[in-house]
């Protein structure tokens, strides 16, 4: 059984993302666009617009084309929208990488996407230099400049006309955000201009959801490397005409303060930050009456949390769900109507249609039946780059994709995740691929055997944990193990448990069974 949302089917021009979301600024050219919550730094419509031509006219300078890839590698800044819808100005593509990689994750990235520039900010150039040693790169841009490498600024100098080249939006990718999708390591997403637009344009006919409009202020915590916080806060926002306040890290006292001092009304996060909200003690000392709308995605929020955390703020909280390879949006909860199903991911928005689905037999399920959960619309990733086999396996010939998620949709129309049957571990919803720290413990001298599986945890949702066997006659510690991953993984992929065992149960053909180990953890509780 198909099922789609109430709402009517809506259009979307195939343009380049930069000319549909910006277009016409001429009634909204003196409004503030962007505020830097640090610095209070702010970019009207216009300097936005200005700066973005300037930027692309000097890139094309230098020799930047259509098709080329460039890696932004930095927290949010005002710059960071720049240097993105530049890029997709000159038909080229941005990969956006996680602030808080490795100098080994970040060389992975870039030679995986076949990136020619990175840009970056001075904390992090060190990490950046040692990357591009195993992946030149023609040039290594720095937002306010560093000693010894161009200048950002500098290349935004250029009054030259840009030639805009003539792009197929639906067939031409624009992002390359890197998922680890339902298995295995992380992929880069092809996305296309026509997917980010009609992904917009989906959300804009949301009407239920009351999406954000120009009186907005929208707060951007959530990095803009992550495609919850492109699209949904980045990009969506200035289509809208709204205001981003961008933090370039997250601490609750500064987060409260910039809704605050910004009257931020809507507020897209994560279900760790909704926590905060319903148990931080810092809370009560700061005033959130502005708050309209807390929109939380990226990982499942349990509906006692959200119901203590909007009773606390005083607004109403929905959660809307999604995926890197749908661009990201697929449902959202209405905001009138179903306060008493908060824990509902929502309905389909336009143009989506779903289908629930046994995983063992592939056959469509009815209302309440639990199942593997496929989507299919215009949003949907072209494929995975230079991964033909995995993209077969993610989308099937009719064009459904395989979301690896478990849900249900009640009497209402309204779908809830419950389970997931993909591997991915989600962490503070960061990706964290057990495929990758599994490979990364193997490489340790007293370890024979390991497997990656997640915990719950009220905090974080999931925390990494290793199984881990200890090769014969060798001595090493919890500590020690966890210790050797955090000095090669971003912040987020450390295990924060460590178990020892004798075997890690495999199939006949040699993979690891964790659904086994998994659960049971969970037989523990």
């Amino acid at each position: 059984m198909i099922f789609r949302g109430p709402h009517t089917d809506v259009s979307a021009p195939k343009i380049n993302v930069v000319d549909f979301v910006l277009g016409d600024i001429s009634a909204h050219e003196n409004k503030t666009a962007i505020i830097q919550s640090e610095t209070n730094r702010k970019i009207s419509y216009r300097e936005l617009s200005d700066s973005i031509s300037r930027l692309a006219a000097g890139l094309q300078t230098e020799g930047f084309k259509k098709g080329d890839v460039l890696a932004i590698y930095s927290p949010n800044v005002p710059e960071y929208a720049v240097i993105f819808l530049a890029v997709l100005k000159l038909g080229g593509i941005c990969t956006t990488v996680n602030p808080l990689y490795t100098a080994d994750e970040l060389a992975k990235q870039l030679i995986d996407s076949k990136a020619k520039l990175i840009v970056t900010v001075p904390d992090f150039l060190d990490k950046a230099e040692v990357a591009i040693k195993k992946h030149p790169v023609n040039d290594l841009i720095v937002i306010g400049g560093a000693q010894g490498h161009r200048k950002l600024e500098d290349l935004m100098q250029s009054n030259n006309t840009v030639i805009a080249p003539e792009i197929s939006a639906e067939n031409d990718v624009c992002a390359l955000p890197y998922s680890s999708g339902t298995t295995g390591l992380p992929k880069g997403v092809m996305l296309t201009h026509y997917n980010l637009v009609m992904n917009m344009r989906q959300t804009e006919g949301m009407l239920s959801h009351n999406a954000i409009c120009e009186r907005d202020t929208v707060l951007g915590v959530l990095p803009f490397f992550h495609i919850y916080g492109m699209v949904v806060i980045m990009l969506y926002s200035l289509y809208r005409r709204g205001t981003i306040v961008c933090m370039s890290r997250f601490d609750m006292e500064g987060f409260l303060a910039a809704i605050e001092t910004h009257k931020v009304t809507k507020a897209p996060i994560v279900p760790p930050i909704v926590l905060g909200l319903a148990k931080h003690p810092a809370v009560e000392r700061y005033d959130l009456s502005s708050l309209e709308l807390i929109l939380s995605g990226a990982a499942p929020l349990g509906e006692g949390v959200a119901m203590e955390a909007a009773t606390r703020v005083g607004c109403n909280i929905a959660q809307g769900y999604g995926m890197t390879e749908a661009s990201p949006v697929t449902h959202l909860l209405p905001i009138e109507g179903h306060a008493k199903k908060i824990g509902s991911i929502g309905l389909p928005i336009p143009n989506t249609e779903v289908m629930i689905v046994d995983p063992q037999t592939e056959e469509s399920l009815s209302n309440n039946q639990n199942g593997e959960i496929w989507i299919r619309g215009p949003q949907i990733m072209k494929g995975y780059l230079n991964r033909p086999e995995a993209t077969m396996e993610s989308i099937t010939k009719e064009g459904w994709y395989r979301t690896g998620d478990i849900g249900y949709v009640d009497d209402d129309g309204l779908f809830y995740a419950v389970d997931r049957i993909k591997e991915l571990i989600k962490y503070k919803g960061m990706q964290v691929a057990p495929a990758e720290l599994e490979a990364l413990l193997l490489t340790h001298p007293a370890i024979s055997d390991a497997a990656v599986i997640p915990v719950a945890d009220e905090e974080a949702g999931e925390l990494p944990k290793a199984v881990v066997v200890v090769k014969t006659g060798v001595s090493v510690s919890a500590e020690e193990i966890m210790s050797f991953v955090a000095k090669s993984v971003a912040p987020h992929k450390k295990v924060r448990i460590v178990e020892f065992v004798d075997q890690i149960p495999k199939s006949a053909s040699g993979k690891i069974l964790r659904r086994v180990l998994i659960q049971k953890e969970r037989d523990k509780n």
